[in-house]
């Protein structure tokens, strides 16, 4: 098995569009409009909002005592780097109100790149595909029902 992919080798001009899976979630405020607020934000940054999958509520994750959340994945098309998607979602989070608590946490947004391409990228914060995946039905569910095949069951890490 290869390592995981040096994403700093690559000039940031030769990224060209990729597909791109991420996951939204929020339970704190109007849950369904934070969710539609982060996909306006999204194609405000750039990227192609290609398939989404049905939103769905969920039982809190991680820390269990707050309240449900309504989870999404969506399917997009990035014109750049995953360092540079993963800025866009950052701000799209602080944009949408997400301040800094205790981890799994409540936050009014939630954006994580699940995966990206091809591409496997391991550094402190920044891993993908995303390695808790395999942890949570609602992402595998969200990836199949968008077409994604049989996916890293064994691959990412706790």
């Amino acid at each position: 098995m290869r390592g995981p992919r040096e994403l700093k080798a690559k000039p940031l001009s030769s990224w060209g569009k990729t597909v791109a899976y991420l996951g939204l979630g929020s339970n704190l405020g109007r849950r369904d409009r934070n969710l539609s607020a982060a996909r306006r934000r999204l194609r405000q940054k750039g990227a192609r909002i290609v398939r989404r999958s049905r939103i769905i509520e969920t039982e809190p994750w991680g820390v269990t005592d707050q309240p449900k959340f309504l989870n999404q994945v969506l399917e997009v098309e990035w014109q750049g780097s995953p360092r540079q998607l993963l800025r866009a979602a950052k701000a799209i989070e602080g944009e949408g109100g997400r301040k800094s608590t205790r981890r799994w946490g409540p936050r009014v947004i939630d954006v994580d790149i699940l995966l990206f391409g091809s591409e496997r990228v391991s550094e402190p914060d920044l891993e993908i595909p995303h390695p808790r995946i395999a942890e949570r039905p609602f992402v595998l569910d969200g990836l199949k029902e968008l077409g994604v095949g049989p996916l890293i069951r064994s691959g990412g890490r706790s």
